[in-house]
């Protein structure tokens, strides 16, 4: 099989390549313009490390450049690919309201580009899209909702959000609509052009390899601090939920969607998270984190972030019915891989 990844060197594409390089007679292509660190205006390298960790499989193919050069798209199609997994974009919420025309340039503008370069160049080619929870905007936060001691549960007892949530009248930020608009393309592309697209609409994944950053990424970000004795700053009053969903059983998923092919791929919509038994708050992770250092976490607390959920947590019914999906890592079981992790490769976090 030969498959493209965009946003190669991320923990989310960089763990795909590894799944499906191992696979027999894979080649694999990875396409990554390595500008995470720059987004966060970071001087720190971050993805690089993931890039360089890429070298080691020689069925993987690297390609330094952006979604949005139409060339490197080409030269990436070249020949013709069995599957395209679209993990490139600007991930992070406050920095998509410093910059929203970037934000849009990357994320919807580079996937239109990214869906007419497979629609020309390999139409026979399955499309998975990363999108996020956040095309729900502010009414998956419209659900009543109860307040605990250290975490919001849902009122009625729901289990997660569905894919049949609404999408508009809504507040959502500009990374919101920036991936709704991706998130949409991605759909018609497989409703008019029988390209084979799927969207999964992700909730918060993590993992070893991951660089989190204060705007993206918070689990890894809290455990960097936790290692290295930093404080850090929780928008809102911890209390916030969401479902954490291990990377490789995120690789996994798709996997098993390109397999099924056209019986799941036919612009589906997929939410894709840990789901309720995986679900923690903030304040629940920072616990789990201060046992495995022994260390107190510090922390300051500050205002709400526009738009933010006080709780998400995917319903994973459909993705278990059709893609015959469920997660396999438990979240004490990922914390501890990723807290190990982190441990033994510090220096790339001071």
């Amino acid at each position: 099989m030969k498959v493209l990844i965009t946003g190669g060197a991320g923990l989310v594409g960089s763990v795909a390549a590894e799944y499906l390089a191992a696979r027999k007679g894979s080649r694999v292509t990875v396409l990554d313009n390595l500008c995470r660190s720059r987004l966060f205006g970071c001087s720190r390298r971050s993805v690089e490390f993931n890039w360089e960790y890429l070298r080691r499989f020689p069925n993987v193919r690297r390609i330094q450049a952006d979604i949005r050069d139409r060339d490197a798209l080409r030269l990436a199609l070249r020949g013709g690919v069995d599957a395209v997994i679209h993990a490139a974009g600007q991930p992070g919420v406050p920095s998509s309201i410093r910059m929203p025309e970037e934000d849009f340039s990357l994320n919807a503008s580079g996937t239109l580009s990214l869906l007419e370069a497979v629609r020309k160049h390999s139409p026979r080619a399955g499309f998975i899209l990363c999108s996020t929870n956040k095309v729900y905007g502010e009414n998956a936060g419209s659900l009543p909702l109860r307040r605990l001691a250290r975490k919001y549960v849902y009122a009625d007892g729901r289990k997660g959000i569905a894919e049949s949530m609404p999408v508009d009248n809504t507040g959502h930020t500009p990374y919101g609509v920036s991936k709704l608009c991706a998130d949409l393309y991605a759909q018609e592309y497989g409703r008019i052009y029988g390209i084979k697209t799927a969207v999964f609409r992700m909730s918060c994944i993590y993992g070893a390899r991951q660089f989190g950053f204060e705007e993206q990424g918070w689990v890894a970000w809290f455990t960097a601090a936790a290692l290295l004795g930093r404080e850090i700053t929780i928008y809102g009053d911890g209390r916030q939920v969401r479902d954490l969903l291990y990377v490789s059983d995120l690789a996994r998923a798709f996997d098993n969607c390109l397999r099924k092919g056209k019986t799941c791929m036919r612009g589906e919509v997929y939410n894709i998270g840990g789901g309720r038994e995986n679900s923690f708050s903030l304040l629940q992770v920072l616990l789990k984190l201060e046992t495995l250092s022994g260390k107190r976490i510090k922390r300051r607390f500050a205002p709400w972030r526009r738009s933010d959920q006080k709780i998400y947590i995917s319903d994973t019914s459909k993705a278990a019915r059709m893609l015959e999906w469920k997660p396999r890592v438990g979240v004490d079981e990922g914390l501890d891989r990723l807290f190990r992790w982190t441990r033994e490769n510090i220096g790339l976090f001071r």
